[in-house]
C-alpha cells in the first residue's frame, strides 16, 4: 500500500452513522441525501431499459441523447456549452475524480475552500498533490463568508487548480456573480485551472431557477470544469449519475480517463436520467420548495435553543449549527447517537475548520421529523 493511501483519514460521517445503523430508534440525518425514493417516472424508464436488454457496454463519454439532453438543460439554465464539451460519468464524484487526473500531476498545488465535503480536498491527495485550504468564516450568526482578498492571494501562477464547490456543503454558502467574476478573472491572470463542483446549483433559495454558475461567465476556452450530478436535485443519489462540462478540447483526453474509472455509466441508469431531465421543470422546483419549507421548519426550531448558533443557508441541504459545549464534534454526535438517537454529521469531517459544528440535512419528507430531532437535541443539552 502507498503510505499516503495509508495516512488516508475515514469518513467521519461513515464513523457516525456505523454507530446507529440497524437501530429503528435513530432519527438519521447524517448523509447528505433525502429520505424520499427517486420519482417513479425515472425508475419506470430505467426498469424499461432493463426490460429492453440494454445491459451492454455503452460510449464513455454517455449515451448520445443524454449528452444533448444536459446541453439543452445548461442552455436553459445558463448557456449553451455548445457541442463537444459534455461528459456523462458514473456520479459526480467519478467526475471530480477524473477532473482531478485530468489536470493534477503530484506535486501540483491545489487551493480548496473550506470547510468542505471531504472527497474533494482528498481526491488531489490521493494523486500527491499540495492542497492549501482557503478557510470561510462565520459570522455572529453562523453565515459563512469568503474572504476573497485571501482567496486570491492565495491563488498564484504556482497553483494548479482552485477547487471551489458552491452552494456549499456543509455551510449553504453560496458564491455572488461578482465573486465569481473576480475568480475568473484572476485565475485567467495566473492560468490557473477551476473546478467547480456545482451539485448543489438547483438546491437554493434565492432568485432565479439556479444559484449563479461559473458557465453564466465563462467562454468556452476558460481553464473552466464545472461538475454536475443527478443526486440531490432529482433524488438519485444511489444511481450513481454524473456529468462535466468541459473547455474546448478536453472531450478525447476525459474519455480515456472514463475508460480507465468506469469505462461508461449504466445505460438503464442513463435511461433514467434521460427521464430525469425531461420532467425537469416540473420536478425540480417542486422538490426545492419543498426543501426550502423543511430549511425554514428545521431552523425556525434551532433558533429556539439557547446558545445554538446557526443561519439559514442560502442553498444546499444542510443547517451548518454549533451547540454550546460541543468542542469534539466526533465524539458529540456519537453521544447523540447512542444517547438520544439523533444522527448528525460531526464537523470535524469537514476539516479543521467545522471543528465544533454539526451538520444537519433537513431533506426529509415529512418536517415533523426534523421538529422531533430538534427535541431530542434539546433534551442532549438538557434544556
Amino acid at each position: 500500500m502507498r503510505e499516503l493511501i495509508a495516512r488516508l483519514e475515514g469518513s467521519k460521517i461513515r464513523e457516525v452513522a456505523n454507530e446507529g445503523l440497524g437501530r429503528d430508534d435513530v432519527l438519521p440525518f447524517w448523509f447528505g441525501e433525502s429520505d424520499e425514493p427517486t420519482p417513479s417516472h425515472i425508475v419506470q424508464a430505467a426498469a424499461a431499459s432493463l426490460a429492453r436488454g440494454e445491459t451492454f457496454y455503452a460510449h464513455n463519454l454517455g449515451l448520445p441523447e443524454l449528452r444533448e439532453a444536459l446541453r439543452g438543460y445548461s442552455a436553459a439554465l445558463h448557456r449553451d456549452p455548445g457541442p463537444e464539451r459534455i461528459a456523462v460519468t458514473s456520479s459526480g464524484v467519478t467526475a471530480l475524480m477524473v477532473a482531478m487526473q485530468l489536470l493534477v500531476d503530484a506535486g501540483d498545488e491545489v487551493v480548496v475552500v473550506t470547510p468542505v465535503w471531504p472527497n474533494l480536498p482528498a481526491q488531489p491527495s490521493v494523486l500527491g498533490a499540495r492542497v492549501r485550504r482557503v478557510p470561510l468564516a462565520p459570522d455572529a450568526r453562523g453565515a459563512w463568508r469568503l474572504d476573497l482578498q485571501h482567496l486570491l492571494d492565495t491563488v498564484t501562477p504556482q497553483t494548479r487548480v482552485l477547487l471551489v464547490n458552491a452552494p456549499n456543503n456543509p455551510t449553504g454558502w453560496t458564491l455572488s456573480r461578482a465573486e465569481q467574476q473576480a475568480m475568473l478573472e484572476h485565475c485567467r491572470r495566473t492560468g490557473t485551472w477551476i473546478v467547480a463542483d456545482e451539485v448543489y446549483e438547483r438546491v437554493w433559495f434565492g432568485t432565479g431557477p439556479s444559484a449563479p454558475s461559473f458557465q453564466d461567465i465563462a467562454s468556452p476556452q476558460d481553464r473552466l470544469v464545472v461538475v454536475n450530478s443527478f443526486s440531490k436535485s432529482f433524488l438519485m443519489t444511489g444511481w450513481r449519475l454524473g456529468w462535466m462540462v468541459l473547455p474546448q478540447g478536453q472531450l478525447d483526453a476525459v474519455g480515456k480517463l472514463i475508460e480507465f474509472n468506469s469505462s461508461c455509466a449504466p445505460v438503464f441508469v442513463q435511461r433514467g436520467g434521460l427521464a430525469a431531465l425531461a420532467g425537469a421543470e416540473r420536478s425540480v422546483p417542486t422538490l426545492v420548495a419543498h426543501l426550502q419549507h423543511c430549511r425554514d421548519v428545521l431552523c425556525a426550531a434551532l433558533a429556539e435553543l439557547p446558545g445554538v448558533r446557526v443561519a439559514v443557508p442560502e442553498g444546499g441541504l444542510y443547517a451548518f449549527l454549533q451547540v454550546p459545549g460541543c468542542v469534539d464534534s466526533l465524539a458529540f454526535a456519537k453521544h447523540l447517537v447512542a444517547r438520544h438517537g439523533l444522527g448528525l454529521a460531526p464537523g470535524a469531517a469537514f476539516g479543521q475548520e467545522g471543528e465544533g459544528w454539526l451538520r444537519w440535512c433537513f431533506a426529509s419528507h415529512d418536517p415533523a421529523r426534523l421538529t422531533q430531532g430538534v427535541q431530542r437535541l434539546r433534551g442532549a443539552m438538557a434544556l
